[in-house]
């Protein structure tokens, strides 16, 4: 079961990085070109194997600073989200009581475009490290 566990907790973990792709290329060269609906099922695909990579990798007993990485990454991938909303509504709710011409929110906007993809880059970097390592332990041990 406990493996079982670690393998699902891996495949969820190389499908956020997948989504994750994605959909950074997708804004990464102008104007999106995925539809709006693909881009909703993404973000939505995003959110649910975030908070699965968490739940899984905090069931398993692992050694804490893979389990820091692991939940790093898929912290970060529920926070990418949550930032671009709250960007948004703030800044609506900004004009709504300030008027147009007020100035932008950029709190929630250089935390949704610059620090949460770094956090995930750097969790998933560390993450991948950990599983590579186990990978090359366990053909170490069949050799």
């Amino acid at each position: 079961m406990h493996g079982t566990s670690r393998r699902i907790r891996n495949i969820v973990f190389y499908l956020l990085v997948a989504v994750f792709a994605a959909l950074a290329a997708n804004f990464s060269m102008g104007p999106p070109w995925f539809p709006i609906s693909l881009l909703v099922a993404l973000a939505l695909a995003f959110i649910l194997l975030g908070l699965a990579l968490i739940g899984l990798t905090l069931r398993l007993d692992e050694v804490r600073v893979e389990k820091v990485f692991f939940v790093l990454t898929g912290a970060a991938a529920l926070a990418i989200p949550l930032c671009v909303i709250l960007h948004n509504l703030v800044y609506g709710l900004l004009m709504v009581w300030l008027g147009e011409g007020v100035g932008d929110e950029a709190v929630f906007f250089i935390l949704a475009l610059f620090v949460c993809p770094a956090l995930f880059l750097l969790g998933a970097g560390g993450s991948l490290v950990f599983l590579i390592k186990r990978w090359l332990g366990s053909k170490n041990k069949a050799a």
